[in-house]
């Protein structure tokens, strides 16, 4: 089947999801096995993004997660910390122009103060550019964590008790997400959460927001990951029933209603 009869077949064959958030998995071992260093697995995933968010606006999806720097990876050695800052910047720069044709609003999640003063600036000025298109939502989770999250989000709602701006028996989930990262930036949790690289775990991302979100595993390399592995995923997720809880009956019959 050709990219052009997938694409079709999404649009035509069921609900496309809303929300797609991506662990972006493989770029080290993309390099390695091209002998090649690590940035270049890093640089080569930049044109996956690249396509990724052409193509996820072209399905009038809403929102794109891409988890690109983990409050974990600081542990990495210096130089490739460092290569990666350099390229947030140099890849931000060279993107904005882009972003701005294409509609695209950047957003960011995670603890961006703590990001060295470049990467950090870039960022912000890339916010402020895009904060007015009304296309895709490109939200990158930078020195982002899951439980670094929800720990920012239960010291806000301590703040809101301490304060009394709040009382206990007043706290509800949709209350608690109102105050995570995502919350600040209004978007909706993910439909769909893809891993690419061939592991088979969620390393800490959005752990609250993907508590009923359908996981989608790849092998397929990051760098390789392009428009055809993405509509495979779609169609898998088309093809699974979300239920929510409830039974397959009770599906059908508020699809009737």
């Amino acid at each position: 089947m050709t990219e052009e009869e997938l694409k079709e077949k999404i649009v035509t064959v069921g609900e496309i999801p809303r929300h797609i958030a991506i662990i972006m998995d493989g770029n080290g071992r993309w390099a390695k096995s091209r002998n090649l260093p690590r940035v270049a697995g890093h640089r080569e995933g930049i044109n996956s993004v690249r396509e990724i968010t052409r193509v996820c606006g072209e399905l009038g999806i809403d929102v794109l997660t891409l988890y690109t720097f983990s409050s974990e990876n600081w542990a990495r050695p210096l130089s490739e910390v460092s290569a990666l800052m350099n390229l947030l910047v140099e890849t931000i720069r060279r993107e904005i122009d882009d972003l701005m044709a294409n509609n695209v609003k950047l957003n960011i999640i995670g603890r961006l103060e703590d990001l060295p003063e470049k990467p950090r600036n870039e960022m912000k000025h890339g916010i402020r550019r895009t904060s007015e298109n009304t296309g895709l939502n490109l939200v990158l989770a930078l020195n982002y964590g899951g439980r670094t999250e929800i720990l920012d989000a239960i010291k806000s709602l301590y703040q809101k008790i301490e304060q009394g701006e709040l009382t206990v028996g007043k706290i509800t989930e949709d209350g608690f997400s109102s105050l995570l990262y995502t919350g600040e930036i209004s978007v909706p949790e993910p439909d769909l959460l893809i891993r690419t690289g061939g592991e088979f775990r969620i390393s800490n991302f959005l752990l609250w927001q993907a508590a009923y979100t359908e996981i989608y595993f790849t092998s397929v390399y990051w760098p390789d990951f392009r428009s055809r592995e993405l509509y495979k995923a779609i169609l898998n997720y088309q093809q699974r029933e979300r239920r929510f809880g409830q039974v397959s009956e009770q599906i059908k019959k508020s699809r009737l209603r």
